[in-house]
C-alpha cells in the first residue's frame, strides 16, 4: 500500500511533464535536448543561490516571517532569472522556433525543480506507514510550478528574444515577469507571515499558475501579430 502512494505520487509530481512534452509538438521537434539543457541550468542555477543563501542568510532559530531575510531571499531568487536568460539566449539550440524553445526550456526547468525538490521527500515521506495527504499537495504544487516556470520562460523570450514587441505591452511584461520570480517570496510569506496551511497556499499557487499563464498567453500571441 505503501509503495502503491509513493508511485501515485511520483506519477502525479512528474507525470504532467512528460505528457505535456508528448501531447504538444515539443516531441514531434524533438526538443529534448534543449529541455536536458535547461535542466543543467537549473541545477547551476540552483547550486550558485545555494552558495548565495549559505553565505549572506542566518539561520533562524524559529519558523517566524523576518522580512529583512524574504527579502534577501527574493533578490538571490533572481538569479534564477539569470540562469533562464542563459538558458534562452546563449544556449545552441536546434532549428525550432521561439514558441518551442521557450516551452522546451521551461519544461526543463520546472522538471528539475521538482526532481530537486521534490524527489527526496517524496522518496522518504510518501514510503511511509501512514498516508498523508501532503505529498498529493506537493504533486499538485509540482504542476501549478510547471505552469508558472513555462509562463515564465515564454515572457523571458518576448523580453529577451522578441525585438518587434508593442510598446505599450513592454511594462506589463516586466511587471509579470517580477511576479513570477518573486512566486517563491510570496508563498513564503503566505505561509509563515500569515499562517496559510498547504493546501490553501497550493490552491493559491494554482489559481495564479492559471492566471499567469493565460495573461503569458495573451502577451506573447499580442506581440506575433503583425504591426500595424
Amino acid at each position: 500500500m505503501t509503495v502503491f502512494h509513493f508511485f501515485n505520487c511520483a506519477i502525479l509530481t512528474f507525470g504532467p511533464h512528460a505528457v505535456y512534452y508528448s501531447a504538444t509538438p515539443l516531441s514531434e521537434y524533438d526538443t529534448l535536448g534543449t529541455s536536458i539543457k535547461a535542466a543543467l541550468v537549473y541545477l547551476g542555477t540552483a547550486l550558485v543561490k545555494l552558495v548565495c543563501l549559505a553565505t549572506f542568510l542566518k539561520v533562524s532559530e524559529n519558523d517566524s516571517f523576518d522580512p529583512y531575510q524574504e527579502l534577501l531571499k527574493a533578490l538571490i531568487g533572481f538569479i534564477d532569472v539569470a540562469g533562464l536568460y542563459f538558458a534562452l539566449t546563449q544556449l545552441t539550440h536546434r532549428n525550432i522556433s521561439q514558441n518551442h524553445k521557450f516551452q522546451a526550456v521551461g519544461l526543463g526547468w520546472a522538471f528539475a525543480d521538482s526532481v530537486l525538490h521534490r524527489l527526496a521527500p517524496l522518496w522518504v515521506g510518501a514510503r511511509g506507514l501512514e498516508f498523508t495527504w501532503d505529498y498529493i499537495l506537493q504533486g499538485i504544487e509540482a504542476n501549478a510550478n510547471l505552469v508558472l516556470s513555462i509562463s515564465l520562460a515564454a515572457l523571458g523570450s518576448l523580453m529577451w528574444l522578441r525585438k518587434n514587441k508593442p510598446r505599450t505591452l513592454i511594462p506589463i511584461i516586466y511587471a509579470c515577469a517580477g511576479i513570477l520570480a518573486t512566486m517563491p517570496s510570496i508563498t513564503s510569506y503566505l505561509r509563515r507571515g500569515l499562517g496559510w496551511h498547504l493546501p490553501k497556499v497550493v490552491g493559491f499557487e494554482l489559481f495564479t499558475s492559471l492566471v499567469m499563464a493565460f495573461i503569458s498567453w495573451q502577451l506573447f500571441a499580442a506581440c506575433q501579430r503583425p504591426s500595424a
